[in-house]
C-alpha cells in the first residue's frame, strides 16, 4: 500500500495536470466543443491537452482508490483534499457546461422571468451563447432553492464570469459542509472530498449536486430536531427532486416515536419547500419541468442501454419502454430498502443504497449523479465494497474536459456491455436470493450451521 506522503503528492501531480488540461480546453465562452474523439485522433488542439487529461485524471484516481485504506487523521483528509482541489478553482470548470445553464437561469430569474417557461432560445439570457445546444430549449430542472442561489449569483456577478465565480463558491460552500458532516470519519471525509468526482463535478464544474447532497447530509446530522432535518431535507428537494428519497428513510432515525417523526420531518419538509416555491414567486411549476433532463439517451442508464441493444436488433421504441420498466423497479426497490430499514435498523445505509438505486435505475445518468449515494455511504461499511468505489472511479474518466461525454462515442459497443452487466447482476441477486432461502430453509439453519445432534437435557 503507498504511504501518505505519496498518496497525497501524486494526487496533486493528477489535479495539477487537469488544472492544465481545463486550462487548454475546459467547458468555454461561447460553447465549443474543443476535445472530441475526432480532435484528438486528428492534433487539432495538439498533444498537451489529451495528455494532461488523461494523465492527470489516471494520477487522480489512481491516488484516490489506493489511498482510500490508508489514511492517517481527519486532518490529513481535509488537508489533502484541499490541495487536491486548489489547482482548479482558477481555470475553466471540467466535465460540463452545465455552470453556464446555471447562470443563464439564474439571470432569467433575477431578471423576472419564469426560467419553468422556457430556456434561453426563447426567455433569453445575455450568456445564451455559452449554454450547450442540448439544453437551450430547455426549460430549468431544477428546483427553486436552486435558482434562488443561482439568481443571487448572477444578480451579484454582473457578469458570465462574476456569476460563474458565486456558482462556485456556493458549490465549495456545499463540498465543505458536506465534509464538515462527516469529520468523525477520516476513512470518509478522504472517500468522498479527495473522489475525483467530487474535485471535477463539484469544486471545478460547479454542479448543483454540491448543495443538495450537503443539505441532505446536514438534514441528516440533525438528530436532536426532526423539525429542522425535515426543513433541511425538504430544502434538499428544492434543489433537485432527488432528494424526496431520503425522505422516508430520516423518519427511521426516531424508531420509538415513528409517528411523531412522520408529523415532524415531513411538515418541515413540506413548508420549507412551499415556502420557497411560494416566497420565490416561482410556485410549483418545476415540478413539470422535470421531465426535460430526459432528453439525454446514453448507454450509462442501464435500462436505457437495455432498450438501446433492443432497438438495435429491431425492436422500435423499446427505450420508451425498459425507461418505464426501470422506474416501476425503483419504486419496488426502494419500498423493498425501507421495508428492511424498518426491520433490521441502520436508515443511513439504507438511505444511501436508495439514491444508489436511484442512480441505477433512472432513466438518465451523468457522472456526478454517483456522488449522490458516495457521500452517505462513505458513513457505512459499505465504503470498503468495489460495488461503491469501481463505479465512482469509472464515472470519474467518462467527461472530456469541455464536457463531452464518452458515452456519445460508444453507444453500440456500450449499450451492449452494460445489458451484459446488468443481466450478469441481475442473476448474481436472484442467485444469491435462492442460495440464501435454501440456507434458510436447511433443518440446522437455526444452529449456524451446526450439524452435530443436539445432547438431551
Amino acid at each position: 500500500m503507498p504511504r501518505p506522503f505519496l498518496v497525497r503528492y501524486t494526487g496533486l501531480a493528477g489535479s495539477l495536470l487537469l488544472a492544465v488540461a481545463a486550462w487548454l480546453g475546459g467547458a468555454s465562452s461561447p460553447w465549443e466543443p474543443t476535445v472530441t474523439p475526432r480532435t484528438i485522433l486528428a492534433g487539432q488542439n495538439g498533444v498537451v491537452l489529451p495528455l494532461a487529461w488523461l494523465a492527470g485524471t489516471g494520477l487522480l484516481v489512481a491516488a484516490w482508490v489506493l489511498g482510500r485504506r490508508r489514511v492517517p487523521s481527519v486532518r490529513w483528509a481535509f488537508v489533502t483534499a484541499a490541495l487536491w482541489a486548489v489547482p482548479l478553482l482558477p481555470v475553466l470548470p471540467l466535465g460540463s457546461y452545465d455552470v453556464y445553464s446555471y447562470a443563464c437561469q439564474g439571470w432569467q430569474q433575477s431578471a423576472g422571468f419564469d426560467p419553468y417557461s422556457g430556456g434561453v432560445d426563447l426567455l433569453g439570457c445575455p450568456w445564451a451563447d455559452a449554454v450547450a445546444p442540448t439544453w437551450r430549449s430547455s426549460p430549468a430542472p431544477y428546483g427553486p432553492v436552486f435558482l434562488v442561489l443561482a439568481a443571487v449569483a448572477a444578480k451579484l456577478g454582473g457578469s458570465l464570469t462574476g456569476a460563474v465565480v458565486l456558482l462556485r463558491v456556493i458549490a465549495v460552500a456545499g463540498v465543505v459542509v458536506i465534509g464538515w458532516c462527516l469529520r468523525g470519519d477520516k476513512e470518509a471525509v478522504f472517500l468522498v472530498l479527495a473522489s475525483p468526482l467530487v474535485l471535477v463535478h463539484l469544486v471545478s464544474g460547479a454542479h448543483n449536486e454540491a448543495v443538495m447532497v450537503a443539505l441532505i447530509m446536514a438534514g441528516l446530522a440533525m438528530r436532536r430536531s426532526m423539525l429542522m432535518m425535515g426543513v433541511l431535507l425538504g430544502l434538499a428537494v428544492g434543489v433537485k427532486a432527488t432528494a424526496i428519497v431520503v425522505i422516508p428513510f430520516a423518519v427511521l432515525f426516531f424508531p420509538g416515536r415513528f409517528r411523531r417523526a412522520v408529523t415532524m420531518i415531513g411538515g418541515g419538509a413540506t413548508a420549507a419547500l412551499v415556502a420557497v416555491s411560494l416566497g420565490s414567486g416561482l410556485g410549483l411549476g418545476w415540478i413539470a419541468g422535470l421531465t426535460g433532463s430526459g432528453v439525454s439517451v446514453q448507454w450509462t442508464a442501464p435500462s436505457t442501454a437495455i432498450g438501446m441493444t433492443l432497438e438495435m436488433i429491431g425492436v422500435p421504441g423499446a427505450v420508451a419502454v425498459t425507461r418505464v420498466l426501470g422506474m416501476a423497479a425503483l419504486v419496488v426497490v426502494l419500498l423493498l430498502l425501507w421495508v428492511r430499514a424498518l426491520r433490521k435498523g441502520d436508515p443511513l445505509l439504507h438511505a444511501g443504497l436508495a439514491l444508489a438505486a436511484t442512480v441505477l435505475l433512472a432513466p438518465v445518468f451523468h457522472p456526478w449523479y454517483a456522488i449522490w449515494p458516495l457521500a452517505l455511504l462513505a458513513a457505512t461499511p459499505w465504503r470498503d465494497t468495489l460495488w461503491l468505489v469501481a463505479p465512482c472511479a469509472v464515472a470519474g474518466v467518462l467527461c472530456l474536459p469541455d464536457g463531452y461525454n464518452l458515452a456519445l462515442a460508444t453507444k453500440a459497443q456500450g449499450a451492449v456491455v452494460m445489458t451484459a452487466l446488468a443481466g450478469y447482476l441481475a442473476w448474481k441477486v436472484l442467485h444469491e436470493a435462492k442460495q440464501t432461502d435454501r440456507d434458510r430453509r436447511r433443518p440446522d439453519a437455526d444452529h449456524g450451521g451446526d450439524r452435530r445432534p443436539r445432547r438431551e437435557a
